[in-house]
């Protein structure tokens, strides 16, 4: 019994540890139940529906796991082949016996490089058809999602869904999954031959087993918090960036430079600590495993060799000097791969809290989505139909009230009235930007409901009052990506709206570059591409939703004019607070808190001296003011 002593000494260290590395864990997962409000997504839930993706290149995935079973054969025979040297060296030494054994390890080193190169290049190519496929759907969801699930879910939220958690998706493909596989296979080929050479010693090294198991199902749990942890912190601050980023001139402006910086640094602080609480857990796990290692390699010198090499029994199986490099090796062999196992799970982890965070965002359904017995629509005249509209944005705070009105095809209806009054507002539900909860609209006698989406919103064309403006060039701003149109077409269309005279002089005409939100053009040139962008595409509705607010004086007289011969196109909606602008409407509606005050036209609406008279003489009297002042 005593000669045993030292490995019951070594059982009891590990067992030690073993003991504070629980105590740890249930501590930590005691606090993280109290704290954590974390989806929890089941891993075989995440790689099921991760599947879907995979399920087209299955013959690549075959490919790839044939050949690193291949390459398995170096592994567990190299170990093997050194202990058969080993006995050599020990006995006669025959010269052309070790160039045999020295041959063989050679050539299986050679085929394992082999193999190993060409599934990584395979696996490399999947997983970049993966990660765009991905990409590509849930690009195409976030389109599908409705104006109020945008407005509730911040940019950099998505920025970060569509490139960070894509891309530790895309690792899990080509790296993580068929590593961990091949793995296992080496854990399960290494065991098989270590049993063939010795079962006994075998028996001691599987001894320690039961410890990694342990370990490996504690460590899954604490980095998968600690990955939410940093996905969640990285989110964080990539949305701060995206918003303060694009409003930078107003913190310089503010001189607000400073308290900026302090929410910046609060934000990267926290996902500094995310990352090192992360680390710490990785930290404690990899040292466990090695500790385990080199006891159990201390174990087997103990047991194969107490004092000096010589053929020692151990459990009535005979262990010689050969064995014990033999062993050696493979031990070696067997623990590498828990280790990079460590390290995959690791990586692991990422990739599934990557993926819950997509799903997440796939698991969104569009609150706005076509009947089954929706309609396409060819052609559309214009005629437009509001009965007894309510519309709220939050339960029971009315933003429409009963609001009725009807606009005939090719008329021009401005929608006057002050801020809040609902006139943006009845814009966005005739696209169907939003869904009403009472009432009906009609375009062209059709409940737009019975319309599908995309043909509804084909036919309208919107001017903002912010225009946005894509990087890129004019021409692929006002053409929008689509080839059909001819140069011709659309210098056509730029003429028509007075665009022409500034885009000839520049530099590269209709190939100027746009930069990012077209802040190389004051806001009259980005409204006159707007406007030239709306006609090329002659839609059977206009919108213009304050399209001349920021436009200086001469610009407007452009902006006017090119009005005027819009008219021709389609049905006109215009909201508009200087009343000078929709002097020429054929019908003007005045809001107030929701509901329909006035309508009919200028000249009637100025007869009645109603609000609207009181509003145009405030306007009329401070333009005059103005000009006296000049």
């Amino acid at each position: 019994m005593r000669e045993y002593m030292p490995l019951l000494i070594a059982g009891a260290v590990i067992g030690f540890f073993a003991a504070g590395f629980i105590v740890l864990w249930l501590a930590v997962r005691r606090r993280e139940e109290v704290r954590s409000s974390d989806r929890n997504m089941a891993d075989g839930e995440i790689l099921r529906r991760l599947s879907r993706y995979a399920r087209p290149y299955w013959k690549q995935f075959a490919l790839a796991l044939a050949l690193v079973i291949v390459s398995l054969a170096y592994s567990l025979a190299s170990p093997a082949l050194v202990g058969r040297v080993e006995e050599l060296i020990k006995a006669d030494f025959p010269l052309k016996r070790l160039w045999t054994l020295v041959t063989a390890y050679a050539l299986l080193l050679a085929v394992s490089m082999v193999c190993t190169y060409f599934q990584t290049v395979l696996l490399q190519k999947v997983g970049q058809k993966i990660l765009s496929d991905l990409r590509q759907d849930l690009f195409t969801h976030i389109e599908s999602l409705s104006h109020a699930q945008l407005n509730a879910i911040p940019v950099g939220k998505l920025v970060t869904r569509v490139t960070n958690d894509t891309n530790a998706i895309s690792m899990m493909f080509t790296n993580i999954l068929v590593n961990m596989v091949r793995n296992v296979f080496i854990l399960l080929g290494v065991l098989g031959a270590m049993l063939l050479v010795n079962y006994a010693l075998t028996l001691m090294v599987l001894c320690f087993l039961p410890l990694l198991v342990l370990f490996t199902v504690i460590f899954r749990q604490l980095t998968r918090r600690a990955y939410r942890r940093v996905k969640d912190c990285t989110t964080d601050i990539n949305t701060y960036l995206s918003e303060n980023l694009s409003g930078i001139k107003i913190t310089q402006v503010f001189n607000r430079e400073q308290a900026k910086m302090d929410d910046f640094l609060a934000k990267s602080g926290a996902l500094r600590r995310a990352r090192q609480q992360q680390m710490c857990v990785f930290a404690v796990f990899r040292p466990m495993v090695y500790m385990l290692y080199i006891t159990s390699v201390m174990c087997l010198f103990y047991v194969g060799s107490r004092g000096y090499i010589r053929d020692t029994a151990f459990l009535g199986q005979t262990i010689t000097s050969g064995t014990v490099v033999t062993f050696y090796l493979y031990i070696s062999k067997f623990f590498d791969p828990i280790q990079m196992l460590a390290e995959q799970f690791n990586m692991l982890q990422s990739a599934f809290a990557s993926a819950e965070k997509i799903f997440a965002v796939f698991d969104m359904a569009p609150s706005l989505t076509d009947e089954p017995d929706a309609v396409e629509l060819d052609h559309v005249e214009g005629d437009i139909v509001f009965e007894d509209v309510w519309f709220a944005y939050e339960p029971g705070e009315w933003v429409l009230k009963g609001v009725s009105f009807h606009v005939s095809a090719r008329q021009t209806v401005a929608l006057v009235g002050s801020t809040g009054s609902g006139k943006s507002t009845i814009l966005s539900l005739l696209c169907r930007n939003y869904d009403i909860q009472k009432g009906r609209i009609l375009l062209d006698g059709i409940d737009i409901r019975h319309i599908k989406i995309s043909s509804l919103r084909r036919h309208f064309g919107q001017m903002l009052q912010d225009v946005f403006l894509f990087s890129g060039t004019i021409r692929s701003n006002i053409v929008l990506r689509e080839d059909r149109f001819t140069d011709e077409q659309i210098w056509q269309a730029c003429r028509y709206v007075n665009a022409d005279r500034f885009i000839g002089r520049l530099d590269g005409g209709l190939d100027e570059q746009v930069r990012e939100r077209g802040n190389n053009f004051s806001a009259g040139q980005r409204q006159l591409i707007s406007f030239a962008r709306t006609v090329l595409h002659r839609p059977a509705v206009m919108i213009l939703d304050e399209a001349t607010a920021n436009i200086d004086t001469e610009t407007e007289l452009l902006i006017q004019s090119s009005l005027e011969k819009m008219k021709n196109i389609g049905t006109m909606l215009i909201v508009a607070h200087r009343l000078s602008t929709i002097q020429h409407a054929d019908n003007i509606i005045l809001l107030s808190h929701g509901q329909i005050l006035e309508q009919g036209t200028h000249q009637q609406l100025l007869h009645e001296r109603g609000t609207y008279y009181k509003l145009y003489m405030l306007q009329y009297e401070s333009q005059t003011e103005d000009k006296t002042a000049v």
